[in-house]
């Protein structure tokens, strides 16, 4: 299984707004970014998603985390996104959203997890939270996971990115460390120019 984006980084923007969502988005774009997820917690995350796939969709992989429920799929789908990230895993969503057509990244902290995640039909997988099981715990179950996408969420800075990826990771999905809500566009931009760095670096 291969990730479709050409950076398999995803920018996690919990909490933006609606009227503020075009602008982080382009700057994302213009750093090199092309997966983007926004939460479903954040504030008119439909109406954010709608105006990003519209402008971007064709440039980026473009979808929603935090999703738990197969309506919130179903409107997902709808807006225009085309990603399902998952904080759990719960082989009846994933499969709804496979059926749907949508790519799913999904969350699991364990092998057993994420077996179940796979025989669901997830095209990827999400450590979540990253940090609290380590580089050593992604060397681990590696040693027995097919090689599907795998991704470390969760206290991933510019710092540590490499030693997740050397461990075994496919990429990242970058919250706090990369946007927090009401932050300046510039700061997007800057510490998105952080992670694209840091990420070439480790694969140089």
């Amino acid at each position: 299984m291969n990730w479709p984006t050409r950076l398999p980084l995803i920018a996690i923007l919990r909490g933006i707004r609606p009227e503020e969502a075009v602008a982080h988005m382009q700057a994302l774009i213009d750093a090199g970014f092309d997966a983007i997820e926004i939460p479903l917690n954040s504030p008119g995350w439909r109406t954010s998603i709608r105006a990003v796939a519209a402008q971007f969709g064709a440039r980026a992989l473009i979808g929603g985390g935090t999703v738990l429920r197969e309506d919130e799929v179903d409107a997902l789908a709808e807006a225009g996104g085309r990603l399902v990230v998952t904080p759990n895993t719960r082989p009846a969503l994933i499969a709804h959203a496979v059926q749907r057509g949508l790519q799913v990244a999904a969350g699991f902290a364990t092998a057993s997890e994420a077996f179940a995640a796979i025989d669901a039909g997830a095209q990827a997988l999400k450590l979540f939270p990253a940090t609290t099981y380590g580089p050593g715990h992604v060397k681990a179950l590696r040693a027995v996971l097919p090689p599907v996408p795998l991704f470390a969420v969760g206290g991933i800075t510019p710092a540590n990115l490499a030693e997740y990826l050397h461990a075994g990771c496919t990429g990242a999905g970058l919250g706090s460390d990369l946007y927090k809500p009401g932050q300046e566009v510039a700061r997007t931009a800057a510490t998105a120019r952080a992670f694209v760095n840091a990420y070439r670096e480790a694969n140089a």
